[in-house]
């Protein structure tokens, strides 16, 4: 006589599978293409933009003059050198119109993919049925990684063309390759950072969208300045291996958080 065997469900399972659904949701979403393609255009139009306007003077109501700079090379919207950030890390273009403002975008992605589940009722029903709050967090987190990610990847293919269009210098300026390399490398880490705080932030928040953005953008704000130090144009491996270490030791610690956060409240 055959015996019915039930296969275990175990917990690599369990999170396999959610990592699994979610992936295939991002896919589908028209929220990830749309930013996907936002971050391949916006360093094209910035380096247009700001090598039409280089040179040109505007006068305030005072009479003062400014003289507005464009960019002298297009490794400047990657980032800046370590040795000209200054002291306080001044908030000038450079330091503001560049590839950092996908810590934002990424902002975006994740309170909306996640308090989209808690406004169709999805986690609920999830929590009912198979995974688990951890392997939510998780599977989230991971989520906004690797859009992160491929928005830091599709960028750079942006500046690259962009600066062929404008006709911005590629001059390294101090710079080599590998350092670039090693630079893009520490901000792709740094979106564990992020992506996990934002969502923290979206799990708090519920299916209120409005509030988990005005969250995740005022505490990126407060971090914002942080970006260009660990991960600065001239980076060298310690620059990556912080990244990655803060990046996981961020990931674990609002991963709990958050976790501790979907098991004590309500999930509506």
């Amino acid at each position: 006589m055959n015996e019915i065997k039930f296969e275990k469900t175990t917990l690599s399972k369990k999170l396999k599978t959610m990592i699994g659904v979610d992936f295939r949701r991002l896919f589908t979403s028209p929220l990830f293409y749309i930013m996907m393609g936002i971050a391949l255009i916006m360093p094209i139009l910035i380096l247009v933009m700001t090598e039409m306007m280089d040179g040109m003077v505007t006068v305030d109501p005072n009479g003062n003059e400014t003289i507005i700079k464009g960019f002298d090379n297009v490794w400047q919207i990657i980032g800046s050198k370590s040795d000209a950030q200054g002291a306080g890390g001044g908030l000038d273009m450079m330091t503001m119109c560049n590839i950092n403002l996908l810590y934002f975008a990424l902002a975006v992605i994740v309170c909306l993919f996640v308090t989209d589940d808690f406004r169709c009722g999805y986690v609920k029903n999830l929590f009912t049925v198979r995974s688990s709050k951890c392997d939510y967090v998780i599977s989230k987190t991971l989520i906004g990684f690797f859009s992160g990610a491929c928005m830091i990847i599709l960028f750079f293919a942006g500046s690259m063309l962009g600066g062929a269009i404008s006709g911005v210098g590629f001059d390294m300026d101090g710079v080599v390759g590998s350092q670039i390399f090693m630079s893009l490398m520490a901000k792709i880490f740094l979106m564990i950072v992020f992506s996990s705080i934002f969502v923290l932030m979206s799990v708090i928040a519920k299916q209120r969208a409005w509030l988990a953005l005005v969250g995740s953008l005022g505490i990126g704000m407060l971090l914002f300045m942080m970006i260009p130090v660990i991960s600065p144009l001239d980076a060298g491996a310690i620059h990556v291996i912080l990244s990655l270490v803060g990046g996981v030791v961020f990931g674990v610690g609002m991963g709990a958080i958050s976790t501790t956060v979907l098991r004590k409240t309500s999930l509506i």
